[in-house]
């Protein structure tokens, strides 16, 4: 009989459970294995057991019986005398009953509004906020937190973490990564860890640039502004995000490194080994077509009040600072013109704003984190999802799909399920049922 045909599963096994593990053992019994797993564990196999991994696993989630929780998948570790342990390792590319999702491309939303994460939960396997979503958009929206029902963030992330459920990580962001006290720090992940468990949480932690504990209040006050510019950086403030994330990975915290905006960014973060890194797309393509804009009115014109609408815009948006309101003139062209260069906006690499998607994908397909996934968020506008889709399809990115995750708003993701068409077959459809039972 050819071993692609055989059908077998753990009970198929001549083997006896371990006394005082038939609670748990039982849960697998029925799991299926390959015909290959089978070949290599058949009549090799005497004791059937778990790890204590597994029991902690199925302890903390409280499935159905006869259920394993999503987010995790079988392992099989074969020990002395014949004895085969069965472990329960997180995997967020699982659903129930060690199952795969059914596809590798993987998706997350953006929200602490439980009203809206309900309706997608069965659909991701991820779930990022930060404080201003956390805050702004949830807790002291009026609009969004119906009643003013939930109080604050430790109720509002309790119910997240009911409603998603064992398959579904929780990124959580620090509310001050500049906390001097690593104390402090490490007692706010183990909140968030006692409100998601250990097999959900993931601290989001920051890049931090020329943004540094003596500095940050700055952005608290008058107009907000810093007083240095965004290349200014001193080497101990810039490499504190890095520094921080790889200190909670060093206390067994996942670690989301986030505020990825520019592909140069990519490898020094993943020195801090992180599980999940992010190409931010929406404000940087936005960014791109105003500079281009301007630039391309410059270069027809010759008017230098399209460079100074530049340079003002370059303060806007933190490229400069208050005290460049001065530049020269040359300088603010050159800066444009290196960004839509370096951003390959004129090209096919870039023109769709996702050249640095590319290159992370690229980056994690060469890279030693096996576990390391990339999240592309910050998504607005008709084509930004389309586009990411589309990209997903070309060639070279094809066996790189379990790689990545696609994460936005629920109601950004949701308007990308209906078309014109839609509405026209649905009108049909009722029309043509009306009245019948």
């Amino acid at each position: 009989m050819s071993k692609n045909i055989i059908k077998a599963n753990l009970s198929s096994l001549d083997a006896q459970i371990i006394s005082g593990e038939e609670d748990f053992v039982h849960y697998m019994m029925k799991s299926k294995l390959s015909a290959e797993e089978f070949e290599s564990l058949n009549r090799k196999v005497k004791f059937i057991g778990v790890t204590d991994e597994f029991k902690n696993v199925m302890k903390t989630f409280k499935v159905p019986e006869g259920e394993t929780p999503a987010g995790f998948k079988k392992e099989f570790i074969f020990e002395k005398e014949g004895v085969l342990r069965i472990n329960l390792a997180r995997d967020i590319s699982y659903d129930k009953n060690g199952e795969l999702r059914p596809t590798k491309v993987l998706f997350s939303a953006d929200s602490a509004n439980p009203y809206e994460v309900e309706p997608i939960a069965p659909l991701i396997a991820n779930l990022t906020c930060n404080p201003g979503i956390i805050y702004d958009l949830f807790i002291n929206n009026p609009k969004a937190n119906i009643n003013g029902l939930y109080k604050n963030r430790d109720e509002v992330m309790s119910e997240i973490a009911r409603i998603l459920g064992p398959g579904c990580d929780i990124s959580v962001e620090l509310n001050n990564p500049f906390e001097t006290d690593f104390n402090k720090i490490l007692d706010e992940a183990a909140k968030f860890k006692e409100m998601l468990s250990e097999y959900r949480v993931v601290i989001k932690v920051p890049h931090t640039g020329a943004v540094t504990k003596d500095n940050y209040k700055q952005l608290l006050e008058g107009d907000q502004k810093l007083n240095v510019r965004q290349d200014q950086v001193k080497t101990e403030g810039a490499l504190h995000g890095h520094s921080l994330a790889l200190k909670l990975q060093e206390q067994g915290y996942r670690v989301n490194f986030t505020l990825m905006f520019e592909p140069f960014q990519t490898q020094l973060a993943l020195q801090a080994k992180p599980y999940f890194i992010n190409s931010f797309v929406r404000h940087r393509l936005i960014q791109s077509e105003e500079i281009k804009k301007m630039i391309a009115c410059y270069d027809a014109t010759h008017d230098k009040r399209h460079l100074e609408t530049l340079r003002n815009y370059f303060i806007a948006c933190d490229y400069y600072t208050q005290e460049d309101k001065l530049m020269a003139l040359e300088n603010v062209y050159a800066l444009g013109q290196g960004i839509i260069k370096y951003r390959h906006f004129e090209d096919a690499e870039g023109q769709d704003g996702l050249d640095s998607m590319r290159h992370n994908l690229r980056l994690l397909k060469n890279c030693n984190l096996k576990d390391t996934r990339l999240i592309v968020c910050s998504m607005e506008g008709p084509f930004n999802y389309p586009d990411i889709d589309k990209l997903m399809c070309e060639p070279e990115f094809i066996d790189m799909h379990h790689k990545l995750v696609i994460t936005a708003e629920p109601n950004y993701l949701a308007r990308f399920t209906s078309t014109n068409q839609v509405i026209s077959y649905q009108r049909r459809f009722m029309n043509a049922a009306k009245g019948q039972k």
